[in-house]
């Protein structure tokens, strides 16, 4: 993930400082921010975490990251030239792992979670004046996911090896990005923060479980990094 992270930040600062500095270029595409609907798709990585509060001090529960990807759709809605409205509902996968401290078994301290998310997020996208072929921009706004491997509706707990989660959760996003303008369509690569608003732990029947009795509060966070076709 820091490797793929690098490698935009060096394509996106190679580009812009040409487009910068260099002569004035030729505008690609120079009509497509100019239509009041466009549509696009994108794929892109994750790095999901958990963001875990406790109610008494003690060790910590361990979670280990694991990259993923996702893929999705674009329905862009032009507001003016500065600013936009974006619909970009998509797939999301992620992998985590979870190590709960005080168990001699192994069984029993180990959670895989693998989660499947439909992932919906409305954003606002304010863009700085573009510059020969490219554009930078923030983005930001609100999203809702299904995951469709919460186990929420499961009968069975982590007293029989189960992990629970809520299937229906809300985040708040915010990142950054660059457009850049070729011959025949836009690309984009984009850096955002996921982060959740809600706790997403369903706990055990034992209200003195080992697992969750301790956790005031579980919640998502992650880092997407995006590349898109317009």
């Amino acid at each position: 993930m820091r490797l793929i992270f690098l490698l935009v930040f060096l394509l996106g600062f190679n580009f812009a400082n040409a487009q910068l500095f260099g002569e004035e270029k030729i505008l690609n595409k120079e009509n497509i921010d100019k239509e009041r609907w466009s549509w696009g798709y994108f794929l892109g990585f994750n790095m999901y975490d958990f963001q875990i509060k406790y109610k008494d001090q003690g060790e910590d529960i361990a979670v280990e990251k694991s990259p993923s990807f996702s893929v999705g759709l674009i329905g862009n809605l032009r507001i003016n030239d500065y600013l936009d409205l974006r619909l970009e509902p998509g797939v999301v996968f992620a992998n985590r792992n979870l190590n709960f401290p005080d168990f001699v078994n192994q069984g029993d301290s180990f959670r895989e979670v693998q989660s499947s998310y439909i992932h919906i997020p409305l954003l606002l996208k304010f863009s700085a004046k573009r510059i020969n072929n490219f554009k930078p921009f923030v983005i930001g706004g609100a999203s809702i996911s299904h995951n469709l491997s919460s186990n929420e509706d499961n009968p069975q707990d982590n007293s029989a090896g189960q992990f629970r989660l809520k299937t229906q959760n809300y985040y708040y996003e915010v990142g950054f990005g660059i457009d850049f303008y070729f011959d025949y369509f836009k690309f984009t690569p984009s850096i955002r923060g996921v982060f959740g608003m809600g706790d997403e732990l369903v706990r055990d029947e034992d209200i003195n479980s080992p697992w969750t009795a301790n956790i005031e509060s579980l919640k998502t966070r992650g880092i997407f990094i995006n590349f898109t076709f317009q």
